[in-house]
This record gives C-alpha cells, structure tokens and sequence, in this order.
C-alpha cells in the first residue's frame, strides 16, 4: 500500500462543488488557511501574486478560509468568496469554510499538521494563514508561519517546481 498523499483528500470548492484534489496530481501545491478579517489578510495579494507568477509553472494556491481564530472569517462562503476577489483580485480557487484545528478539523489539514509539525513539534495551528508547500508527488515540502510573507517563500516553490 503506498504512502497517503495529498492526492488521497477532497475538499469543496467555495460553491460548494466537490474538488478531488487527485485533479491537481503533478502540480506544486500552497495549501493556506485564510481570513477575510485578520492582521495578515493582505497576503491574499501576495498569494495572488505567486499564482499568476508561477502558475505557468505548475504552481496552484488553494485557500481555505477558517474561523477558528478571533472570528476573523465569520461571512459565509459567498461573502468570503466576493472579499477575496473584489478586495484583492482572487483567481486562485478557494475552498468553502472549514475548520483546521479540533475534532471537526477537516481530513486534509489532519493530514498536513502530521506531516509537517509547528514549532517544536506541534500539530495545532496558531493563526490564520500558516501554508503548507506540496511536493508534485504530493508530499509535505514545507510548512510555513503566519509570518511568513508569500514573497518568501518564492525560492522554495521554485525548487519545487524544478523538482520531477
């Protein structure tokens, strides 16, 4: 039996429709928990910026808005979705609302936070816009703070996207 990866989850696209994640087999992944309403919500420009940057390449931001932390997403998901495009021109696609920490954590990031731990060792994760890179196999490359600005993490989604 081979490894679980990426490519074994689905998510729901922020209308709702069903996303096999199977679909994004052989491209870079940046899986990003997101807020409409957070101190570190202008990412989303620099999210945007890595997409039509490096989406030629292979590269796919995939965003998942949450409200575990301070109610800083608390719109439904069209209201999240007309945020994110209005305020900062959001072409990449955007999941619907889920929860990344707890009992009712959604299966993917279960899976991202045991593949790539916090900060000594952590599982949990502290705030709003922690990123996770993917590997074109599907694997865990990396995980990232909320500190961690988009342009950062250039260097490595270009080794990623060199990467077979």
């Amino acid at each position: 039996m081979s490894k679980p990866s990426v490519y074994d989850f689905q998510a729901n696209s922020i209308d709702g429709k069903p996303v096999m994640l199977s679909d994004y087999r052989g491209k870079v992944l940046l899986i990003v928990n997101t807020a409409s309403a957070c101190g570190f919500t202008p990412q989303f420009g620099g999210l945007e910026e890595l997409h039509r940057s490096h989406g030629e390449q292979g590269l796919v931001v995939l965003g998942f808005p949450c409200n575990q932390f301070g109610s800083q997403d608390p719109g439904s998901n069209v209201e999240i979705g007309a945020f994110c495009q209005k305020n900062y021109g959001v072409s990449f696609p955007m999941m619907e609302k889920i929860d990344v920490n707890g009992d009712a954590a959604h299966p993917l990031f279960q899976w991202l936070k045991q593949q790539a731990p916090g900060l000594l060792g952590t599982q949990a994760i502290k705030w709003n816009f922690t990123k996770f890179l993917i590997g074109r196999d599907g694997s865990v490359l990396k995980r990232y703070a909320s500190l961690d600005k988009p342009a950062a993490l250039s260097a490595d989604i270009e080794q990623a996207l060199r990467t077979a």
